[in-house]
C-alpha cells in the first residue's frame, strides 16, 4: 500500500471516528472502502458513455452483410 496524507473537516473527522468505532473498522479502512466505491461508480459512468458513443455505429456502413439472410441461413427449421 502506499501511505497518502488527506486532509478532512473536523466534522468529517470526527465522523469517521465515530463509524470507525461503531463499525469496529479502523478509519483508513473506511477511507479505503470510500475511494473504492467512488472509483467504481465513476468507472460504470464511463462504460456508459463509451456504450452511448459505440451505440449505432456501423448504422451507415454498406459493407457489412445483411443480418437477416445471415440469421435464416443458420435457422435449421428453414432447411
Amino acid at each position: 500500500m502506499i501511505r497518502t496524507q488527506v486532509y478532512l473537516t473536523e466534522s468529517e473527522r470526527s465522523g469517521l471516528k465515530e463509524l470507525a468505532e461503531s463499525t469496529g473498522r479502523k478509519p483508513a479502512e473506511l477511507v479505503r472502502l470510500a475511494v473504492d466505491q467512488f472509483i467504481a461508480f465513476h468507472q460504470v459512468d464511463r462504460q456508459k458513455e463509451a456504450r452511448m458513443k459505440a451505440a449505432g455505429m456501423w448504422r451507415h456502413r454498406e459493407d457489412l452483410p445483411d443480418v437477416e439472410k445471415l440469421r435464416d441461413s443458420w435457422n435449421r427449421s428453414s432447411s
